[in-house]
């Protein structure tokens, strides 16, 4: 049987693995799922169209699957938050339902959330993300997989973070943040995440195609449609050829490019 709390309040209509552990004072309200090994903390709420998979932890004074913050939310809207496998999300992490019908805001595999982040509605993680304290995600943002959020660090609704991204504290940015860079200050980019490159398993010659795809990209004096033109009459390794589609076909909101 799940260990709840006395103090805690589950939801008959919550379905919740036999191994589950819920702290003190936390409400579980509506169809939450909770697979196995998930445990929620005390004070933490959870509501609605709220899946947490298998052996996520959840801490303290959290909160899941609450409505967006958008003034034009209808709150019949039927959407939820969808999280997978894994996930650390340490004390007051909040999480945002998705903000019309059909729409969830989602985490992928072995993210780590810690004190204080936000996701805002319709957000979508990918896996093996770290984001610091205070990090905030304002809504629609795609962050890919194995980036480095620093804390206290903001980041404007629709943009795009790209894969084994790092980001610096305390930095504001309004525009994507292409794969493999480091980003920091207001939208500036401070060149290639070398380190992150080497420890994800990128051969030398990889690292050295993604790296002569950057120059190209970003420090060739050519424009961003020049560099792009330039790009596509090479060949490349596909590892570069994300870095280069990210800059050719970024969000509405453009991609920092210096």
């Amino acid at each position: 049987m799940p260990r709840i709390h006395p103090t805690a309040l589950v939801s008959p209509d919550a379905t919740l693995s036999e191994d589950v552990v819920i702290g003190p004072f936390t409400v579980v309200e509506g169809p939450v799922r909770l697979d196995a090994g998930v445990e929620i903390g005390g004070h933490v709420s959870i509501s609605g169209d709220t899946h947490v998979g298998e052996g996520s932890r959840i801490g303290w004074g959290s909160v899941i699957g609450a409505d967006p913050q958008d003034l034009g939310f209808d709150s019949s809207a039927a959407s939820g938050v969808r999280i997978g496998a894994r996930n650390t999300l340490r004390e007051y992490v909040t999480i945002h339902r998705g903000s019309r019908d059909g729409a969830f805001t989602t985490l992928g595999d072995d993210n780590f959330l810690m004190t204080g982040v936000h996701l805002a509605h319709d957000v979508h993680l990918g896996d093996h993300n770290v984001l610091a304290n205070n990090v905030l995600l304002a809504g629609h943002i795609r962050l890919g997989r194995r980036a480095f959020l620093g804390g206290g660090s903001v980041f404007h609704q629709f943009i795009h973070i790209g894969d084994f991204a790092m980001v610096q504290g305390n930095a504001a940015i309004s525009q994507d943040i292409p794969p493999y860079c480091v980003a920091h200050g207001h939208n500036q980019l401070a060149g290639l995440n070398v380190v992150g490159l080497r420890r994800g398993g990128f051969d030398a010659d990889t690292r050295a195609d993604i790296k002569v795809a950057a120059k190209l990209l970003f420090y060739s004096g050519h424009s961003v449609t020049g560099a792009v033109a330039l790009a596509e009459e090479r060949a490349w390794s596909d590892a570069a050829r994300v870095l280069i589609d990210a800059v050719a076909r970024p969000s509405k909101k453009g991609v920092l490019t210096r």
